[in-house]
């Protein structure tokens, strides 16, 4: 496990409504080298829920990976980027249809950041109303920029039909987005869109394909913990053994 020293920026948004907690608005927190995870905030039953998304500042300029759930933090995000790095961002890869992962990605798209989702998302965003990129990832692909190098990864359905993730390989960080659960998750989350029969053995094709991973990024809640593959797989488990006939 690595521990990961905390850099945060708190970004205060005034409640929306006086029955509701306030949103903290948006933290950054340094992962390693170039390499940032970024929080934002949803509410869901009247209480801020974390949204994990990450950038790799480049040469380059600065990429994203997924946007900002809360519209609010959009610009501040780009904001403390360019004060923090000196840098603008280039590029944005959102890595499922969710709003948690897309929503910024019509914003991003009109300050000329070039945004990228899969074909199956671009599929479900259009159908759904949701946002979508201006380019299409049509298979796993391997982008390069600036010093970097990391790869997009489809290994079936889960979280939802479309959720990919993304491998660097020198550094060993594995970006799973809402696919992965945080080891604090105590349950599979949000599953109108999951396919959980399918979940394991796509989280098994990733460990199969993704040896020793140094970090992994879950979608919601704590980071720190190499062990989310395996506790996703153990609350998939879970899941199934108490509801034996669901899907």
């Amino acid at each position: 496990m690595k521990t990961a020293a905390i850099l945060s920026v708190f970004l205060f948004s005034i409640s929306r409504a006086s029955s509701q907690a306030p949103n903290p608005g948006l933290i950054i927190s340094h992962l390693t080298d170039d390499f940032y995870v970024y929080t934002t905030f949803g509410l869901y039953k009247g209480n801020p829920v974390p949204s994990n998304s990450m950038y790799l500042v480049t040469s380059e300029g600065v990429v994203l990976y997924d946007t900002p759930w809360d519209s609010t933090q959009f610009k501040p995000l780009l904001d403390s980027i360019q004060i923090r790095h000196n840098k603008k961002v280039i590029m944005c890869i959102s890595t499922h249809f969710h709003d948690d992962r897309t929503a910024g990605l019509e914003y991003y798209r009109s300050m000329g950041i070039r945004t990228y989702t899969s074909k199956r998302t671009d599929e479900l965003s259009k159908v759904r109303n949701a946002k979508r990129a201006e380019f299409l990832i049509y298979k796993d692909s391997i982008f390069r920029v600036g010093q970097y190098r990391f790869q997009t990864y489809y290994g079936g359905q889960g979280h939802s039909p479309d959720n990919m993730v993304i491998w660097f390989e020198k550094e060993k960080i594995l970006y799973g987005g809402c696919l992965v659960k945080s080891t604090e998750a105590e349950d599979l989350g949000n599953l109108s869109d999951a396919d959980v029969e399918k979940w394991a053995v796509t989280i098994k094709n990733i460990q199969q394909k993704f040896k020793k991973p140094e970090y992994i990024i879950p979608g919601h809640l704590a980071w720190a913990s190499t062990e989310s593959l395996t506790h996703t797989l153990d609350l998939i488990q879970q899941y199934k053994e108490k509801n034996p006939s669901a899907k």
